[in-house]
This record gives structure tokens, sequence and C-alpha cells, in this order.
């Protein structure tokens, strides 16, 4: 895949992953053209005026509820990056259709102009909330991974195809417990809701560099699912804040003790790469013969974070969380 050659749009590109993609993108691969599409103009005007300045880059306002904008804004772009969704636990449990609006009628609306507008590949981000969801925002996540795949049956015959990328919390992204943290250690008193709560979790670059690795391999119908540490809350807790207290204040609505990137069910249908898993796509349902490389999963393997085998010690922990540090001192980001 050559990269000066494509015209990408990225949905929600004025949020953290959006911003740092089109960085690195622009950086690091230099396409012919990246279209900023989200909904926010001020954030866009803030981006914009921020050193997002390049020849190539558009900003273009728009909702992933209106499909006709969409369309109108996928002319001439080869490739989609949809990472476009209301992502707050607690939001989307008390908004329980703006979830559904914005994570599956805009998945659909992404996946339906793609097709009619000619896009090469669309890859959306999904989270391993998706995976046997507790709470609505999971749920439509899983809905939006569903309609990601299953798009490939419309557009067996035309040159669109469609994957998704899975993967754990990214630290320090808009949501992300770690501003939290920074902002509770001033008073001295820090709250998690268990001791026994793990997560996984990786940097905003690492998960940039993933996206765009496996956008260059997709065939359409992958889930692709990094192999990323895992870490106690707790701890993150610890490295942050060493002298302050810690209150339990006990598990909310809607949330797991322990997170899975992969079921037992997905299991029998993933191989394992050096750096991924791959959940291959159901090929029998558009007919194409697609040969991955990787080792089967073992019968009953799960790959959840309380029985990962990577984990992140004090001192990795330390130096993801220095970038926000900065960040946080700056006022350049809050809780």
């Amino acid at each position: 895949m050559v990269w000066n050659d494509q015209v990408v749009l990225v949905t929600g590109g004025t949020g953290s992953f959006g911003r740092k993609f089109i960085e690195i993108l622009i950086r690091d691969h230099g396409p012919r053209k990246v279209i900023v599409f989200s909904r926010d103009e001020l954030k866009q005007h803030e981006m914009r005026t921020g050193g997002f300045d390049h020849p190539g880059l558009r900003f273009f306002i728009g909702d992933v509820r209106d499909r006709e904008r969409l369309l109108r804004a996928m002319h001439g772009v080869t490739v989609v990056v949809h990472a476009a969704a209301l992502k707050q636990v607690p939001a989307c449990e008390y908004n329980p259709m703006e979830a559904v609006k914005t994570n599956v009628y805009g998945t659909s609306n992404v996946v339906e102009a793609a097709l009619d507008a000619g896009v090469h590949k669309v890859m959306a981000l999904s989270t391993d909330k998706a995976v046997n969801p507790v709470n609505l925002y999971g749920a439509t996540k899983l809905a939006a991974e569903k309609l990601t795949i299953q798009s490939n049956a419309y557009a067996a015959g035309t040159a669109t195809r469609y994957s998704c990328v899975r993967y754990g919390n990214v630290v320090g992204s808009r949501g992300s417990v770690v501003p939290v943290f920074l902002k509770q250690r001033e008073t001295g008193r820090l709250t998690i809701t268990d001791s026994r709560m793990t997560r996984f979790w990786l940097s905003l670059d690492q998960g940039v560099r993933f996206v765009i690795s496996c956008i260059e391999g997709m065939h359409g119908g992958e889930v692709f699912v990094p192999k990323i540490p895992s870490m106690k809350v707790v701890e993150l807790a610890r490295v942050i804040a060493p002298n302050a207290a810690v209150d339990v204040v006990g598990i909310r609505p809607g949330e797991k003790l322990h997170e899975v990137l992969i079921s037992e069910d997905e299991a029998r249908n993933t191989l394992e790469t050096e750096h991924m898993y791959l959940v291959k796509p159901p090929e029998t349902l558009w007919e194409r013969q697609l040969i991955y490389e990787g080792a089967p999963m073992p019968e009953g393997f799960r790959y959840s974070s309380d029985t990962n085998s990577a984990w992140l010690d004090a001192e990795r922990i330390k130096r993801l969380v220095e970038p926000f540090e900065q960040e946080y001192a700056a006022g350049r980001i809050d809780a």
C-alpha cells in the first residue's frame, strides 16, 4: 500500500486518537490528503491553529449521524478510519438512545456511505468492552463491530473492504483515569472502584501505529487485536500519587472487574502471530478464500486482563504516565 496515493478521512478526527493518528500519518507516511471529519467547530479551529496546518489537511464539519454529509465528505476518499463514538460509560448509560444513534446508526452510516462513495478500505476502532458487554457502551460497540465486519457481504462485488481494530484502555486519552488521578492527587486522596481491578493498557502512539499497520495488511473482515500488557488500576494510582490515600468506593454499574479482548468462542476462529491476534472473517458469507499466517489458539483460550502473560511494572507505568504529567501541569489536559 502506497500512502502518498491515499486520501484518508478520519471520523472523530479531533479526538485523542484522531489527532495523534493524523499527526503520525502525515509526518511518517505522507498521504495525498487527510480529511478531519467531526462535529465540533471549536475543536477543529483549535486543531488548525495548534499546529495542524499541513497543506494536504482538510477540515470537514459533520456528524456520523448524517449519512448525506458523510457521503459528501467521502467523495474521492480511498481510506476511512472510523474513530467517532460516544465512549463515556456513565454518559452512555444515562443517554442510551444517544449512544445508539452515534455508535450504531453512525457506524451504519459510515459503512454505507463508504460503499456508495467507492472507498477502498474502512477501519473501525473498537474496544475490549465490546466483548461479552455488560454496559450499553460495550453493547453499541459490539453492534458496531458486527455492522462493520458483516458489511463485507454487501461489498463483495466492489473494491470496498471493512475491518476492525479492537484494543484496551489508552493511557491519557479523553475519559482515561490518568487525568482523574492527576487531579485527585492534589487533594491527597484517590478513589478506585475495586483493588483487584485490571485493565489492558497501551499508549496512544502504539495504538495509532497498530491501526496504520492493520490498514496496510487488511483484506476485509478481520478483527485485529494487539498483544498488549495488563496493569492493576491500584498500581497506577500508587505510581501517580505514592503518598496519597486510596479510597475503594465499590464497582460501578456497567463496570467489569477485568476486561476481555478475545472470548473463548472467538478463540476458535483466531490466529496468533508475534505481535497480534487475528480473528478471521466468516469467509463463507462473501465467498472469498483468504489464507492467513498464524497459529490457531488452543481450546478454551481467553485473552483476559487478569490472566495476561504481560504486565506493566511500576517503572513502565511511570514512563507511560510522564508525558501526561507534563501535559496536565501545563494545563493542556484536564479530568
